[in-house]
């Protein structure tokens, strides 16, 4: 089996229809001895970012159903390291994180897009060993 690795896509099979993950396309940004960390890519939320309390001053912005994990906050992966800063970079010319008033900022005064800024609610997590398990058994496929 190929090595799973951050920057790879997964794509749900039949085996995990009915749940959270039916259809779902998830990016990895971490794979480790500690476990993955990905971001359903796929599942627009019915809410813009305008429309959240904390950031009811910036502009409508779409936001992403990233996962059932920690579903409290917001999470960004962009490809703008010129406009926000403290981003982890991963695999395939994206970042994880970075300043949030920067993320904002590029939003909104900068028309910083959703091809160069995604935000999600939520992401995805699996223990050490959980994900390649899951893979074996059939629930995912890797698309890249």
């Amino acid at each position: 089996m190929k090595n799973l690795q951050a920057g790879m896509s997964l794509k749900s099979t039949a085996a995990l229809n009915g749940s959270f993950f039916e259809h779902a396309t998830i990016l990895l940004v971490e794979h480790n001895e500690e476990g993955s960390i990905g971001f359903v890519t796929n599942k627009p939320l019915e809410k813009s970012l305008h429309e959240l309390i904390e950031f009811n001053h910036s502009k409508p912005f779409p936001l992403m159903d990233g996962g059932p994990v920690d579903r409290e906050h917001l999470f960004v992966l962009h490809k703008r390291p010129d406009l926000i800063e403290g981003g982890k970079q991963i695999p395939n010319g994206l970042y994880l994180g970075g300043h949030m008033e920067q993320v904002i900022k590029a939003i909104n005064t900068k028309g910083a897009n959703q091809e160069e800024i995604q935000l999600f609610i939520g992401y995805c997590g699996w223990d050490l060993g959980e994900l390649e398990a899951e893979v074996e058994e059939g629930s995912w496929i890797i698309s890249q």
